[in-house]
């Protein structure tokens, strides 16, 4: 009697018949087997033949207090229940109100009006063009390019393209992306031996400097992630630099977007990562972890001098009409205002220093591994820089894949762990406990080991 097929292999069998996956090259699943999830459970994943895995980067850094939360499972039903969308334009509903209040009680002072889109590339288009048109309303039409910083990244719709510089990412299509300028970043991978982070952040922003002070005249909006370049690699720099950023785009007349998308809420030690340096964008973007990663949600916060640019009669022709189906979506705004309550029912920050702590430790086994350059951390996100040969620095090759063998060897010991090239990285749910840390340690070793054998 032929065996019968398992669940998971029959589901994957399908999907590839149907399905064409993100961030993927498809020809990979002829020998790596999708991984069918059947449900999920605090900071685990479950597939449907009896295994679990270890979510340790949030399902694409998303989900912060673990899958099917009771409080907003119970939030969004409730929701349900009452009103699942509503056009934005003309109508409004309590959950998107409610929301916009808070979040711009929590935000720095000055952050007063919310401009809600789906996702975090299209929070990005919207700040992108807001800004512009603010100079355009403002009699500055000149004013229509942007400082980006290198090995950014802002998302991978047209606009969110252009201003990030991820070349996997981004080279094929440049051309059909605007011109950008593009400043080094203050990565403190690349300091000096015996530099501290602050030394060389700061000597760093001589290079924005100087380009402000050349282009500022052309320039809307430099638009930077806080902290951590995440999709770069997680490279991390010192909150000084964000303060001298501040100080030069008030000096020169330009805008400045915070793109926290992947950053906010907890992820770098404090609620928004540019608390850390006590500045004010003129622009703020959110999402993923904004509805705790139940649905798809971002909003642009920004101040009453960019909305007072855009309003007028009618005719004059300068509102800003953008806009998107489910822009603000009832369900999503209950989600957000049900994450938001555990901020600040379970003291979250606070217990995640303790936790960021123990990430710490556990991380700290590596630091002299012959074929690790760097372990560093902001937060809760942890990052393990491989490399051929520590004591030279050379790298390996990113054609012989060191990465997916890590992962693969994660995935068959029950973790999930998605490296980015040469890059581990942990940036797992605020659930996380010390037996799942304790896991991540050992699972993490031994897939370094392997992967740079």
């Amino acid at each position: 009697m032929p065996q019968r097929q398992s669940r998971n292999a029959d589901i994957a069998r399908r999907d590839l018949g149907v399905v064409w996956h993100p961030c993927t090259q498809m020809k990979d699943h002829e020998r790596l087997p999708l991984i069918p999830v059947s449900r999920g459970e605090g900071p685990w994943l479950h597939d449907f033949d009896g295994h679990r895995y270890l979510d340790a980067i949030s399902s694409w850094w998303v989900n912060l207090f673990g899958h099917a939360n009771p409080r907003i499972s119970a939030a969004v039903a409730a929701q349900l229940g009452r009103l699942e969308h509503v056009i934005l334009a003309g109508f409004t509903h309590e959950p998107v109100l409610e929301l916009s209040e808070r979040l711009t009680r929590l935000l720095p002072p000055g952050l007063t009006r919310c401009f809600y889109a789906d996702n975090g590339s299209s929070a990005v288009e919207v700040a992108v063009k807001m800004s512009f048109h603010y100079w355009l309303n403002s009699g500055r039409p000149k004013k229509r390019r942007f400082i980006t910083l290198s090995n950014s990244y802002h998302g991978e719709t047209l606009g969110a393209l252009a201003v990030g510089d991820v070349a996997l990412f981004k080279d094929v299509y440049r051309p059909l992306l605007m011109d950008v300028i593009t400043v080094p970043s203050p990565d403190c991978h690349l300091r000096e031996p015996g530099e501290s982070w602050e030394t060389h952040s700061r000597r760093m922003f001589a290079h924005m400097e100087e380009a402000l002070g050349r282009h500022a005249d052309e320039v809307a909006a430099v638009i930077i992630e806080p902290l951590v370049q995440c999709a770069g690699g997680m490279r991390m720099y010192h909150p000084a630099w964000l303060s001298m950023l501040r100080e030069a785009c008030d000096r020169h007349g330009v805008h400045l977007i915070a793109d926290e998308i992947a950053v906010g809420f907890g992820r770098t030690g404090t609620m928004f990562a540019c608390e850390q340096a006590a500045i004010r964008p003129d622009f703020m973007c959110l999402s993923k972890g904004l509805t705790g990663g139940y649905l798809p949600l971002s909003v642009v916060v920004t101040t009453e001098q960019v909305y007072g640019a855009f309003y007028d009669d009618y005719t004059k022709l300068s509102a800003f009409l953008h806009s998107h189906s489910y822009t603000g979506n009832p369900l999503a705004c209950a989600a957000a205002l049900a994450t938001l309550d555990i901020f600040q029912a379970d003291g979250v920050i606070g217990r995640n220093r303790g936790l960021a702590q123990r990430m710490a430790r556990a991380a700290s086994r590596f630091a002299d591994h012959p074929h690790v350059a760097e372990v560093r951390q902001t937060g809760m996100i942890v990052a393990i820089e491989l490399v051929r040969d520590r004591r030279t620095g050379e790298r390996f090759d990113w054609r012989e894949r060191r990465g997916l063998r890590l992962y693969e060897h994660a995935l068959s010991r029950g973790v999930l762990l998605r490296p980015l090239g040469p890059v581990v990285y942990w940036m797992p749910p605020y659930v996380i406990g010390d037996e799942e840390i304790a896991l991540l340690e050992s699972v993490t070793a031994e897939g370094v080991d392997l992967a740079c054998a």
